[in-house]
């Protein structure tokens, strides 16, 4: 697993967005509390890494019950985040794609705490991309600080 990002952190300007909320549900079918990815800040050309965002409210679903009295973001729900911004560069990159699902999650580290009121940036390298399938390696970061890695393939159904 890597231990630096993928790339620099600071040369992103948070103020932009490449794709708000709404550009990102155009893209992806999750809605309601499965939504996990807020926005697209940035991708580079040809859309082989990218940074998307997910502000951790304290009024998600998990927070009254993972864990009570003290809520940590389900790593589940942190690779739904990664999968979900990892769908929406590789949908914006193959245009026209019939339904992605994701059929493999691997190397997968967590090595910090995600708390509501967070900014879990999500910070996805492509791997391989093909017509039916693609492969990109993930890291979730919170506070500059790295707090999980993981690997998720996608293929198209």
């Amino acid at each position: 697993m890597a231990s630096e990002f993928f790339f620099d952190l600071d040369s992103i300007d948070y103020s932009q967005r490449m794709a708000d909320e709404a550009a990102v549900a155009r893209v992806n079918p999750q809605g309601g509390p499965m939504r996990q990815l807020d926005s697209v800040v940035w991708h580079d050309n040809p859309i082989t890494m990218g940074l998307g965002i997910k502000q951790v409210r304290h009024d998600e679903f998990w927070v009254p019950y993972h864990v009570p009295g003290r809520p940590l973001m389900p790593g589940v729900l942190m690779i739904e985040a990664c999968a979900q911004l990892g769908s929406y560069l590789y949908r914006t990159k193959v245009p026209n794609l019939p339904f992605v699902g994701f059929t493999r999650c691997t190397d997968t580290v967590f090595r910090g705490q995600v708390l509501p009121g967070d900014t879990f940036l999500i910070l996805c390298r492509e791997i391989e991309c093909g017509r039916r399938r693609f492969i990109s390696a993930f890291q979730g970061v919170v506070n500059k600080k790295l707090v999980m890695e993981t690997t998720i393939t996608g293929m198209t159904f």
